[in-house]
Order: C-alpha cells, then structure tokens, then sequence
C-alpha cells in the first residue's frame, strides 16, 4: 500500500510573509509622510503652527495675497521678506515686525480670536493676505 502523496503546507511562506509586511509597511508610511500626504498630518493634540512665508519685491506679493484659513486656537508664524524698507502688520491683533531688505521678519501669535483679519504693509501699503479664524 503506498500512501498519499504529502501535502505541501505553505506556513514557512505565510510566516515569511507577515514577518515582511510590517517592514513593508512602515517603509510606505514614512515614504508617505516625507512627500508630505495626509499621513504627515500631526497626531490629535500635536502642537501645529500654521506657517506663512511671503516675499515682497518691487511691489509684487508672492504668493498672491489670499484668503488663509486658522484654526481658533492655532499659533501662526508669518514670516515676510521684503526688498524695501516697511512694517508688516496683522490688523485686530495688533503684531508687527519691521523689514528690512532682504531681511527675513517673523510674526507669531496665537489665533485666539475669532473673524477675518488683514496682513498688510504699512509703508507700501501692500496686502500680503487675509487670516480667516475660526
């Protein structure tokens, strides 16, 4: 009497498999969050601060001055680069920064009010672009 031929039992490749995946998938997930995907989002609770970056040369706003959306509560970091000497200011929460050409200056504050607030140049009298808290 001869015996049935043996099965072959695919656990050492199944074992193989799941020992892969989890590096599989940490590989994605940290692939996905340097490209900047939803996956970067901070975690709930995270501290996040809304950053703004606008240049300012011979008249022209980079970017465009638009309507930026904050979250109540948020901190918000305007940093502005002019090619003339001026003020930026964020009217209803009165903060400034004077520029200086080619000068990097920075605005942070807390969003803690509600509304639509105006980014400007005092000088030049310049948009850079409208805070919507909410």
């Amino acid at each position: 009497m001869t015996s049935p031929p043996a099965r072959r039992r695919p656990l050492p490749a199944a074992l193989m498999l799941c020992a892969a995946l989890p590096a599989a998938l940490l590989t994605a997930l940290l692939t996905a969050t340097a490209c900047g995907s939803p996956a970067a989002a901070p975690a709930p609770g995270a501290s996040t601060v809304k950053e703004i970056t606008v240049a300012v040369t011979g008249r022209q706003v980079t970017p465009p001055p638009g309507r930026i959306d904050v979250a109540k509560g948020q901190t918000v970091r305007i940093t502005v680069t002019g090619d003339t000497a001026d003020e930026a200011h964020v009217h209803g929460y009165d903060k400034a920064a004077a520029l200086k050409p080619g000068v990097p200056a920075t605005i942070e504050f807390v969003a803690d009010r509600d509304g639509l607030f105006e980014v400007e140049t005092h000088g030049s009298k310049l948009q850079l672009c409208q805070l919507v808290v909410r």
